[in-house]
């Protein structure tokens, strides 16, 4: 199945909500300096918030802000035939979910460090959220998670192998290591909005794998367009902004973040004695040194002021 290339319409959100767009695309960008100067003009001018990435091999980005901010930075991209074709996936976000609006070069927009991996040219079968149930009930799939333990803590796909990576960068000596007698079986592969599972594709058909799959527009889409009632997904959507996670209707959970670990926790948790808000979670209490515990405790102490001051505290993060 390929990708749809019709420019969606963006729906006007409740005004007591802002409009997050994410969005990504695997194309060679021979002047990404230059145009990343462009883009990040044109953004800082506008009341929009968030991180797009500009690498060689494509564009990575969130964003967020009222409608109309969005609309024009997404309108900014389409005029450029390279991106006619992008297609966001969007949601809403009940308080600001950024604290800046950064445009970055980066030598990968999605970091695998593996030269020469290409899924602009080669990557796995594309199957719509509406068809991924019977994809991933057939009895012979091999289904991998290719997200990160701190993602796959909260929730995922019953019945996925979850490789419990740190970063995505372990990913490649994982499939080596776990997935090298499984070349002649169907994989089915899924993550947040569908960037690592493209590159994670590319990567094992580069490999000698040849029958694999990938969730079209990710687990975002998916929980955004299959009924709960019907779905096969388990838990919440980790995001990476302010929200944390995601449930069914891309409603906002509960979760919140430790910020010393970055591993999201739910509220019930902070009844435990090892969580001190930003300093420590039950997750990281007895692996973080009492000199880094020093360090999170006065950069909570300067949060702490910074509300009572009003002002927005750019180091919490």
């Amino acid at each position: 199945m390929k990708k749809s290339n019709k420019i969606p319409i963006i729906n006007t959100p409740d005004s007591s909500k802002l409009l997050v767009a994410s969005f990504y695309k695997f194309i060679s960008i021979d002047d990404y300096k230059k145009w990343k100067d462009d883009l990040e003009d044109f953004c800082l001018n506008t009341n929009v918030l968030g991180t797009i990435l500009i690498a060689p091999e494509g564009i990575n980005g969130t964003i967020s802000g009222d409608k109309k901010s969005v609309d024009s930075v997404l309108s900014f991209l389409w005029k450029d035939k390279r991106f006619i074709d992008l297609m966001p996936k969007f949601s809403f976000s009940k308080k600001r979910n950024f604290i800046r609006m950064k445009v970055k070069l980066k030598k990968e927009i999605v970091t695998m460090g593996v030269k020469n991996i290409k899924p602009q040219e080669s990557t796995a079968e594309f199957v719509s959220a509406s068809n991924w149930n019977n994809i991933i009930s057939d009895p012979d799939i091999v289904l991998v998670d290719t997200r990160n333990e701190y993602e796959t803590s909260i929730g995922s796909f019953k019945g996925a192998i979850l490789p419990k990576t740190k970063s995505f960068r372990d990913f490649p000596r994982w499939a080596n290591a776990n997935l090298a007698n499984d070349k002649n079986k169907k994989i089915a592969m899924f993550c947040t909005g569908g960037i690592r599972c493209e590159k994670a594709s590319s990567f094992l058909k580069k490999s000698g794998f040849s029958r694999i799959y990938q969730l079209d527009g990710g687990i975002l889409k998916y929980i955004k367009e299959v009924d709960e009632s019907k779905s096969l997904w388990k838990g919440s959507c980790f995001v990476f902004d302010d929200r944390v996670a995601l449930n069914h209707g891309l409603q906002e959970s509960t979760y919140e973040m430790c910020h010393a670990c970055r591993m999201p926790y739910h509220p019930d948790e902070t009844s435990s004695e090892y969580f001190i808000e930003g300093v420590s979670c039950s997750k990281c209490y007895n692996v973080s040194s009492s000199d880094r515990k020093k360090r999170f405790a006065e950069r909570q102490k300067q949060i702490e002021l910074a509300k009572i001051r009003k002002e927005e505290h750019l180091g919490k993060k």
